[in-house]
């Protein structure tokens, strides 16, 4: 069962979802682009077996949560701040996927002492990152390159309403999409009902600076990658391994970039062994 509650933060609303037991280890999902916030269907079975309690949000201008134009991946930290205080949470751990993956890693580096853990799931490094061709591999980074021309060139690149490649996945991707990760349909519909904005704030912010040092994340780290993601390329996650200090690298032979979520189960696994959670 998932309670969904508002908090407010500077006048703005967060909207969050709970999945979990109050007696069990906050994990605090961060969703891709473009999502909702509510935290994955296929791992509540696991969680609750694990003893981990699912919570997500909706970044702001997606779902219930308020608009915050030009912000930064590094505001995400400050908003799960909030919502770890509405929630009476002394400290959690944090797990992102694709351009969720960013916004996991600010809490880390910015919150150390109230965050014990870090996933990131195929997950971008930062733009103009040293020694990464961050394009390469690539499969459609048109958007992104419009992103990197600024506001503008971006919103018109959205306003062609550029049409959805299924080449974009790979075979292994559009096999989970038949599984129970299908349940990624349900948080990609509603994203958007009131047009692009919030993924446009979202791109901005990948191809911006991003507001925080990955030399200050100093908790345990995970980074999963698919080797045949064609969304975020593999040597993003590789990219980062060798920049958080203690980072974990896995890369799952045969996976894309949905595909390698049929690890997620093994990454909470990995959070629940850390041995600062519970």
């Amino acid at each position: 069962m998932v309670t969904e509650t508002d908090v407010t933060l500077d006048g703005r609303t967060l909207h969050v979802y709970d999945a979990g037991s109050t007696d069990a280890f906050p994990v605090v999902w961060h969703h891709g682009t473009p999502n909702i916030g509510p935290p994955p269907e296929p791992l509540f079975g696991a969680a609750r077996r694990l003893r981990l309690r699912l919570i997500g949000y909706d970044r702001p201008g997606y779902g219930g949560s308020t608009p915050r134009p030009d912000r930064s991946v590094a505001s995400a930290a400050g908003d799960v701040l909030a919502v770890a205080d509405a929630l009476g949470l002394e400290r959690y751990a944090v797990l992102g996927h694709s351009g969720g993956g960013p916004h996991a890693l600010a809490s880390a580096a910015l919150f150390r002492r109230r965050v014990v853990a870090a996933v990131s799931i195929a997950g971008l490094a930062p733009y103009g990152a040293d020694g990464l061709d961050w394009y390469a591999g690539m499969y459609a980074s048109a958007s992104l390159e419009a992103a990197a021309a600024g506001r503008a060139a971006k919103e018109a690149y959205e306003a062609t309403d550029p049409p959805f490649d299924p080449e974009l996945f790979t075979p292994a991707d559009h096999a989970a999409l038949s599984g129970p990760w299908g349940w990624l349909n349900s948080v990609v519909g509603p994203a958007l009902p009131h047009g692009p904005a919030p993924l446009i704030d979202d791109d901005l912010a990948y191809v911006r600076p991003w507001g925080f040092d990955l030399a200050d994340i100093r908790v345990p780290t995970l980074l999963l990658h698919g080797r045949d993601d064609r969304v975020v390329p593999a040597a993003h996650s590789k990219w980062l391994a060798e920049h958080i200090p203690g980072a974990e690298l896995r890369v799952t032979d045969g996976d894309g970039h949905l595909s390698v979520l049929n690890h997620a189960v093994g990454a909470l696994e990995w959070l629940a062994g850390t041995g600062r959670v519970h």
